[in-house]
């Protein structure tokens, strides 16, 4: 039987009549998608648009929470209350949510976004409310992250998870991402990131920074949908994995199986 994986990017990441990325293309070769809810990219009317293009692709749909930094597009470190992040977390993900039910299909998952991401995976004083707000708005959503503390709140909960890998950008020893400030810190070349995310499916495994061999546990394959490159990648990355006997589905199928 095949290995099934999601294959998965962010998209969704204009405002107004700025645009990021070509989203209408790379969705073409996605299983997936995190979308921008408004806080560090994103509006209504881009909400609505994206959840459109993924529908009428069969594309499976997620929200994508930031911290309120449109200015530092999530990537900040911000101070907030439970009750701040919480709120802002339940708003984010019940819009997606009502964009989606206005379209005809579900939220399948939610995957925080930037520094907010990394904070939920090492820090409980924000993985605990933005888990809470996620089973505030559907028990039934999975939880994108990766190995840490809000993987492990959300199993504890009894909540499905998908944990990701990210052939695209570098990684530490500890399995942690190369902080954005670092100049190696994201992955350009197409065929390496192939090669990257193949390895990472097929031997649990990829190459730190420092050379070192770290195991990553993978149910969603993400590349960033933010810079020219996008769309190439995802196209060659799925060439790659498919030709190497590998299934690509929507992430609740991968889960389920």
């Amino acid at each position: 039987m095949p290995r099934l994986i999601d294959l998965s990017a962010d998209v969704g990441e204009g405002y107004g009549s700025w645009t990021m990325g070509d989203d209408a293309r790379l969705l073409d070769s996605l299983s997936s998608a995190n979308v921008a809810c408004g806080f560090h990219a994103g509006d209504p009317s881009t909400m609505r648009h994206t959840v459109e293009l993924c529908r009428h692709r069969g594309v499976a749909i997620g929200a994508h929470p930031s911290f309120p930094d449109r200015v530092g597009f999530g990537r900040r470190t911000m101070q907030m209350s439970y009750d701040e992040l919480f709120c802002d977390t339940v708003y984010q993900v019940g819009a997606l949510a009502g964009f989606a039910r206005a379209a005809g299909v579900r939220l399948q998952h939610v995957s925080p976004h930037g520094r907010l991401g990394n904070l939920v995976v090492t820090d409980e004083a924000y993985a605990a409310p933005v888990l809470d707000a996620i089973a505030a708005v559907d028990t039934e959503l999975a939880v994108v992250t990766y190995s840490g503390v809000l993987e492990r709140l959300a199993r504890d909960r009894g909540m499905r998870v998908g944990l990701m890998g990210f052939p695209d950008r570098a990684y530490e020893d500890d399995g942690t991402l190369v902080s954005r400030q670092e100049p190696d810190a994201v992955v350009h070349e197409t065929e390496l990131i192939a090669e990257r995310a193949l390895r990472m499916v097929e031997t649990g495994t990829i190459e730190a920074r420092s050379g070192r061999t770290i195991e990553i546990n993978v149910q969603t394959v993400l590349l960033h949908g933010d810079n020219d490159a996008s769309v190439h990648a995802a196209i060659h990355v799925r060439r790659v994995l498919e030709e190497a006997g590998v299934e690509i589905a929507p992430l609740s199928e991968v889960l389920d199986a």
